[in-house]
């Protein structure tokens, strides 16, 4: 299945509490209940100001309608081509 990166622009984002990243985390979820198993968060990494989750789902459509149906930025949406690392260079 295809995987996409969500960017997010949230001014203060690094500067959320623990409790307030953990209910953001919980309504995505809640969304995605609803949404069916097609659509799947990965993970996500907190910046200064932004977020930037991984999502695996069939089309970048679905993912924009996560963002919609929760009231999430989704500033740029990006289909991930390929994955390199260290390992890569062997």
């Amino acid at each position: 299945m295809p995987q996409y990166l969500i960017e997010r622009n949230i001014p203060g984002a690094g500067k959320l509490t623990p409790a307030e990243l953990q209910g953001i985390s919980q309504h995505s979820c809640g969304v995605l209940n609803t949404m069916g198993p097609q659509i799947q968060w990965v993970h996500s990494y907190v910046t200064a100001d932004q977020i930037y989750c991984v999502y695996r789902a069939p089309n970048e459509t679905m993912v924009r309608e996560h963002a919609r149906l929760g009231g999430f930025p989704a500033d740029r949406v990006s289909e991930i081509r390929t994955t390199i690392d260290p390992t890569t260079a062997e």
